[in-house]
């Protein structure tokens, strides 16, 4: 009978990383949330139109 090590890869990260990393997403989600909120284009505005009305972001 054959048997096989898995590694899960886990790393562990320091307080100041995970701050980074997670100023980080929090930045890149304002800039995607505003970017489709203040959007020009009527295609993009109404692809996420009701996503953002269920989340109660403005955006008229």
């Amino acid at each position: 009978m054959n048997t096989t090590a898995v590694s899960t890869g886990s790393a562990s990260l320091s307080p100041s990383q995970r701050l980074i990393a997670g100023g980080l997403a929090l930045f890149l989600g304002l800039v995607l949330l505003a970017g489709t909120g203040f959007a020009g284009d009527y295609r993009l505005h109404n692809g996420a139109h009701d996503t953002r009305h269920a989340m109660g972001f403005p955006c008229h």
